[in-house]
């Protein structure tokens, strides 16, 4: 673990703990939503696959008939402290430096939900509400307590024993929890044992393909890719997650840069990744989707054949019934 996090980890986990029992004491007290509060959470430090699931959720809302909006804060975007409506429901109506880079790529991913950012959730859950929307998805929302919510959805990721945001008690709070299929550690079955009356679910990370930079909706074969010389990059939480779904794909990089987690990707930094193409002579260059949402206006796709890898989460058949069970009820 990087050392700088665990103390932070510390810190964070301190508060988190204080605040809680704020909230337990009813010393302080969520504030409702003029409409339905879904959150989709964890307590761990960010990379815990919330934005699939996020979009997961909002499409499974649209196909049950009703008007979902995302609530989030635009980490690091220009309207995160003012807020702002980054989409209506029929445009979009800003950049990803307005809104943040995971805000935006939702946007462009499902043209029908409402996207409106800020750091106060409970104006924007009255903007949405204002806008015709009629079920609120809270991003990255499990310590976002001053807002109640009607299901808490939380991804918890076993691989992070340290680096919490929250104890793992907080897990009781929860009331559908999931956790990678693929972890067959002790540490699941004593997850199961100690949160028995939780709904618990498995789920998978799985890609969807490879899609080319600058032509929308036009999909490539990972077999175009296997045996080119690639250069691929990252500006995410846990990069060596991207770098094993590429090895699974059969490509092997020969150079994987790494960049911090929403990193805005100044001209510097693409000097950087075109001085590696150029030096291997590479003929493909690969990086996430949320990265490309960032250079697509910066990368010529017709001078460097760019791509990105959209992933999604496969999640047990169980899951979305029980989301609609609990919506049924808030109706």
């Amino acid at each position: 673990m990087n050392f700088l996090v665990f103390p932070l980890s510390l810190l964070y986990r301190a508060g988190s703990q204080f605040k809680n029992l704020l909230y337990h004491w009813k010393i302080l007290k969520p504030k409702k939503a003029p409409l339905p509060i879904i959150s989709i959470g964890n307590i761990t430090f960010g990379g815990s696959e919330k934005t699939p699931l996020v979009m997961n959720v909002i499409s499974f809302l649209l196909e049950q008939g009703y008007k979902p909006a995302l609530l989030s804060r635009g980490y690091k975007g220009k309207w995160e402290m003012k807020g702002a409506s980054l989409s209506d429901g029929r445009s979009i109506l800003g950049s990803w430096e307005d809104s943040g880079d995971e805000a935006f790529m939702i946007a462009q991913n499902i043209p029908q939900a409402g996207i409106f950012i800020g750091k106060n959730r409970l104006h924007s859950s009255k903007r949405a509400t204002r806008s015709g929307f009629n079920v609120g998805v809270l991003d990255d929302g499990f310590q976002h307590r001053i807002l109640h919510r009607d299901l808490d959805i939380v991804l918890y990721d076993l691989s992070q024993k340290a680096a919490l945001r929250e104890p793992f008690s907080s897990l009781k709070r929860a009331h559908l929890l999931l956790v990678k299929k693929k972890d067959e550690s002790n540490r699941k079955k004593e997850i199961k044992k100690d949160l028995t009356k939780k709904a618990f679910f498995e789920y998978s990370v799985i890609s969807r393909g490879f899609f080319r930079l600058g032509e929308k909706g036009e999909k490539v074969s990972a077999e175009r890719i296997r045996g080119k010389k690639v250069i691929a990059f990252c500006g995410i939480a846990r990069p060596e997650r991207f770098h094993s779904l590429l090895q699974e794909e059969g490509i092997y990089p020969k150079f994987f840069l790494k960049f911090p987690d929403h990193h805005p990707y100044p001209q510097s930094s693409l000097e950087k990744i075109l001085k590696y193409f150029f030096k291997v002579e590479a003929e493909v260059l690969i990086m996430t989707e949320k990265d490309a949402v960032k250079v697509v206006d910066k990368i010529n796709p017709r001078k460097i054949p760019a791509y990105y890898l959209k992933i999604d989460l496969e999640v047990e058949k169980e899951f979305y019934p029980a989301v609609l069970s609990v919506i049924q009820n808030m109706d």
